[in-house]
Formats: C-alpha cells, structure tokens, sequence
C-alpha cells in the first residue's frame, strides 16, 4: 500500500478541450477551461496550476510537483453517471435516454399523475431549474399542480414546494417516477427531486434537500471492490446518488461545491485507510448550463483557495487525484455538456518526481490506480489499467 488514504475530487464539466470524437457529438471547438481563459483572462488558481493544468491545458507551462496527463472517455455519453461510472472501472456502451428535444411522452405522463394523488402536470420540457420556478412556481402551488421538467442530461426532474407540498410528498413523487422510468422506452439516469421555498416570481429558492435517484451501476466497480476487502469508501457531494449507494461506506450530502470542499477539509483531518470521493457540481449545474464562464473562473478560483488547504493537510502517504467528468463549456452553444478530455492531476507529499504523462483513453485509470495501490484487482468486465508504477 503506497497510499493510506486517496482523496478523488471531481470537479464537475470542467473540461481542457474538445475530445478526438467531439464531432460525433456535434461538440467541435468546445473548450471549457480554455474558453473561461479568453472571458477572464486574470483567473488565479496557482495551486491547480502548480499541478500540472497548465502544462496539460492553455496556459504557460508553471508545474512544479505531481503528475498530471489528459483522459478521453471511452463511454457513449458526456453525462455525469457515465464519467463517474466509467471512472470506476464500467464501459458504458448505450447512452443514457434524453427527452431533451421532445418532452417526455403523454403516455409517462398521464400515468405518473395518477401514482401522484391525480395531480396535473405542468411543464414537460427542457429548462433550468431556477427559471421554470419562476414560470411555473406560483401556479403550482396556487392549483396543487406539478412541475415536471427535463434537461439536457438524462434526467427526470420534480419541484415540489417545502411548505405547501412538503419534502416527504416531493420524495413519494419521485419514488413513483424512479419506478415507471425503469421501463426500456421511458429509462432515465435519474429522477431528482426539486424542492423549493417561497410564495411568488423572485422569491423561490431551490434547498439542499435535492435527492437523485439513480439507477444502479451496470457492473460491480472499483467502489465495491474497495468496500468488500474492509477499505472506507467516503462520499461527498453527489457520488453516493450517482452509484445509488453502491460501494459506500460513509457519505456526506453538500449544499455546495465549497461546501463540499469543506467537508473534504474535515474529512482529512480523520484516520481512514481507503477512499474520499468527492463531486464538485456547482461548475456545471450553475455556471456550466447557465453559460455564465465569469461565474464558472469564480467557482474555480474559490475551489483552488480551497484546494491549497486540503494540499497543506496532506500527509505523505496520501495521494490526491483532481479530475472531470466531462465538460460543459460556458461559451458554446445551447446549454448541454461537451465532449472534451479531462484533466488527472496527481499529487503526494511522498513524491520525489514530477512531470507530464501521456493521454490515456478512458477515465477508468483512476479506479484502476486506486484498486492497485491496495493490492486489489479490477473486477470482471470493466476497463482501465493503473497508473500508480508512473508515480515516483
């Protein structure tokens, strides 16, 4: 064992360039941290910078410890599950369904009415989240409709309002949506629940009691290879909902993605013997989707602050890996994720050397490098090979 402890962190859509297949995903030209450059050409984040980013992404080379290399997804998708999932080892060969362009179909509709006390469904497109609230809020609380929306991933999604509908209600709502969208024409990644506070247009606020349900990894993963031999497996942020607890052993829900930092803070100060992993998800699901690259460098600059604490904890036999799940550049077109690399930034006190590794061609080195470093094998029918003999 190399490493006692691993700390994972996604940072969620951030993207370094259009990947070799981007135009199979009409995503050519896409470049989330490249573009945030051209739009806020000051950012500061020296410690993502010390690691490598800038030797892998745009900007003058300014290395000075870790590894750091690109990785091109080998799964047919650009959503979160399918990173995550691939990540950990599963090759994703189907994409996720999207009701992007069309709405979900009347016939999913009208039954999920009736599993939901009869209630009539307003909405049914693509939309933001904070936006349809606006649209759409006040009449269903004043009629005690539903909102049902979806978005460019694959994705059902519920508001419920806390005081008039009530957290429990929105969650038996969902429940009854995971269950009809298990069916083969209807199948989804996720359901997630929207609740909401306040009465009028400008006043409603999404809370931090979203719950995804996901459906359940295809395959065992490098998660549930790590729980089955006694390693800790530490969720924060979103992880524990997009492998449906699968693999976990101890998860953290975050209000955001400095929160979640936070709690990775906390969680460094603990003993474990395993892994800590992390999802940052304020970059795609504010600033990403939303197309606002001046909040997205915000978001970046106040996650590398955060990120040079959790790198002064470090103690020498931890290794901390930064990397995405996909991009979503806050300048292209429409508001969908983009297919581009991603980069994997690796560091450990412990490490006498430094440098740039070549690209690999799936992100499911990262589980396979974690699973190495404790003597354990990936299971049957996933992809990835290790990285941990490059790391010196």
């Amino acid at each position: 064992m190399k490493y006692k402890r691993i700390f994972t962190i996604v940072v969620d859509s951030f993207g370094i360039g259009h990947a070799p297949d981007a135009a199979q995903f009409d995503d050519e030209g896409a470049d989330t941290f490249g573009h945030i450059l051209e739009k806020k050409p000051n950012l500061h984040i020296p410690n993502m910078l010390s690691l490598g980013l800038g030797n892998i992404g745009v900007q003058k080379p300014t290395q000075t410890h870790g590894y750091a290399l690109r990785l091109q997804e080998a799964s047919a998708g650009k959503d979160t599950m399918t990173g995550h999932w691939e990540m950990m080892g599963l090759h994703i060969t189907t994409p996720f369904q999207t009701f992007t362009e069309t709405g979900f179909p009347q016939e999913l509709l009208d039954e999920l009415s009736k599993r939901c006390d009869g209630r009539k469904i307003i909405g049914n497109k693509a939309a933001s989240g904070t936006e349809i609230l606006d649209e759409l809020a006040e009449q269903e609380i004043q009629n005690g409709d539903l909102i049902v929306y979806t978005s460019a991933d694959s994705v059902l999604q519920i508001c419920g309002n806390e005081e008039t509908m009530g957290v429990d209600t929105l969650y038996r709502y969902c429940e009854a949506a995971r269950e009809l969208t298990m069916r083969p024409e209807w199948k989804v990644g996720r359901v997630i629940a929207r609740p909401y506070t306040g009465k009028k247009k400008g006043e409603f606020v999404r809370t931090s009691n979203r719950h995804d349900y996901a459906l359940k990894p295809y395959g065992t993963t490098a998660l549930n290879v790590l729980k089955e031999h006694g390693y800790d497996v530490i969720s924060v942020g979103k992880i524990r909902d997009i492998f449906d607890g699968e693999g976990i052993t101890q998860a953290h829900k975050s209000k955001s993605s400095v929160h979640g930092m936070e709690q990775t803070l906390e969680i460094a100060d603990q003993d474990f013997t395993g892994l800590c992993f992390v999802n940052l998800v304020d970059f795609d699901a504010l600033w990403g989707h939303r197309r606002n690259p001046i909040g997205y460098g915000e978001e970046l600059e106040r996650f590398d602050a955060l990120l040079g604490q959790l790198l002064q904890k470090m103690r020498p036999d931890d290794l901390v890996m930064v990397t995405a799940d996909h991009g979503n550049d806050p300048t292209y077109k429409g508001t969908d994720h983009t297919r581009e690399m991603v980069p994997l930034m690796m560091v450990s006190p412990s490490m006498k050397e430094q440098g740039i590794l070549e690209d690999e061609k799936t992100f499911a080195v990262i589980g396979a490098t974690i699973l190495d470093n404790f003597g354990l094998e990936m299971p049957e029918n996933t992809i990835g090979h290790s990285l941990l003999d490059q790391l010196k």
